[in-house]
């Protein structure tokens, strides 16, 4: 078992099911000496579907589930009947789970709210029965399509965690003595950097029985771009938020040149957070007085709001929800953005125990095939298409 059961990168493999063979049979009865073509068609091959989950917070479950293989479709068989489609496999998973090409890094596809479902891998058509193929010159056709093979796929699943606001802050800023102080959560607190290993959310209670979610992700250090610390690989899980919260502590040397830097390894990590909604927290107000408070107001950056809070104490708590509030309700945050431009996977951005995992060969199951007359097959792809098109018209 592993040391945390927030798991938010795995490695899995999928396979679709491969479409069912259409058959060649012709109708045999009393009486009826010659009946002519009736072989049906093949069933198409399983799907391999996401489906987000609410109540999903990790991607444990397909840690120990690495094969995910749906069913193939049955051959068709006399009468015109069609065989059997194959069992669609529906897999369960976190919102804001990011699928990529295991093989090339590309993005493939993501799940961003409950109850939506994405085709990862379509099962493959089933073949068409020689009936299709009669004609007032080949009244007896003796050929039928196979169904398409099935296509298998090593893939990534990445989660994003959602919520409105994230904490970005160097390791011992106070980010989750921050929010363990105004919410619900209780991350681990200690007084040495990375005491947060994993990301940690939490429900803020408002006014008015209103509530945003903030997430707290291990600290960030200079280089984090680059691979350094543990930042980059919890990165990810800012991409979502509405507002970005930066916390540096009262008694940094230099705040603006902290907050700088956070902002250059997030610029680096992913332009597009740039365009989101930033405020500043001056965290550990509770050491100083009015006059240092003052002095260091004046070397603040003056492009973004700021606040000095104590977590401790609960000073000015109610004024950065007021902030945080009014940011996330901005007109900015009302009108539809564009969707994230997920980066492709490179050395940086993956987890080498993940990537490293060197999945068990399962052998595709092979349905009985039957033999084929390929000096009567034509053109092949082009009768494909016109027929199956105007055959089924829904490929479900």
């Amino acid at each position: 078992m592993a040391d945390s059961n927030f798991i938010d990168y795995v490695k899995i493999l999928c396979r679709s099911g491969k479409g069912g063979a259409g058959s060649r049979h012709f109708h045999r009865a009393k009486y009826v000496p010659k009946g002519g073509p009736d072989g049906g068609d093949g069933g198409r091959g399983g799907h391999i579907i996401l489906r987000g989950n609410s109540h999903m917070w990790t991607l444990l479950p397909l840690k120990y589930r690495r094969h995910i293989f749906a069913g193939n479709g049955q051959s068709g068989s006399e009468g015109r009947s069609s065989g059997k489609d194959g069992e669609d496999v529906i897999v369960d998973v976190p919102c804001g789970t990011v699928v990529f090409d295991a093989d090339t890094g590309d993005y493939l596809c993501e799940v961003t709210y409950d109850g939506e479902e994405v085709k990862l891998l379509k099962g493959g058509r089933g073949g068409l029965g020689n009936w299709h193929f009669k004609s007032p010159t080949n009244r007896t056709p003796r050929y039928a399509q196979p169904g398409e093979p099935a296509v298998e796929k090593a893939v990534i699943l990445e989660l994003k965690l959602l919520a409105d606001v994230g904490l970005v802050g160097f390791p011992n800023a106070g980010k989750s003595t921050l929010l363990s102080s105004i919410s619900a959560a209780r991350p681990k607190i200690a007084d040495y950097p990375f005491t947060t290993m994993e990301p940690q959310l939490g429900i803020v209670e408002y006014r008015d029985k209103r509530s945003f979610v903030m997430a707290d992700i291990p600290g960030i250090i200079e280089g984090a771009s680059e691979g350094r610390g543990l930042g980059l690989r919890f990165l990810r899980h800012i991409e979502r938020n509405a507002v970005l919260l930066f916390l540096v502590p009262a008694d940094a040397e230099d705040i603006a040149g902290q907050y700088e830097v956070l902002l250059e390894e997030l610029r680096r990590f992913n332009p597009q957070l740039m365009d989101k909604q930033r405020i500043l927290a001056i965290s550990k107000s509770d050491m100083l007085d009015d006059e240092l408070r003052e002095e260091i107001e004046k070397t603040l950056p003056t492009d973004i709001p700021h606040v000095f809070i104590s977590a401790v104490t609960g000073y000015h708590l109610t004024e950065l929800k007021d902030m945080l509030w009014g940011a996330i309700n901005d007109e900015r945050n009302q009108i539809a953005t564009p969707a994230i431009t997920h980066r492709p996977l490179d050395g940086h951005h993956r987890v080498r125990e993940e990537d490293e995992f060197i999945f068990e060969p399962t052998p595709v199951e092979n349905d009985e095939e039957e033999i084929f007359d390929e000096d009567d097959l034509g053109d092949w792809e082009e009768d494909w298409d016109e027929d199956f098109d105007d055959s089924t018209g829904d490929d479900n």
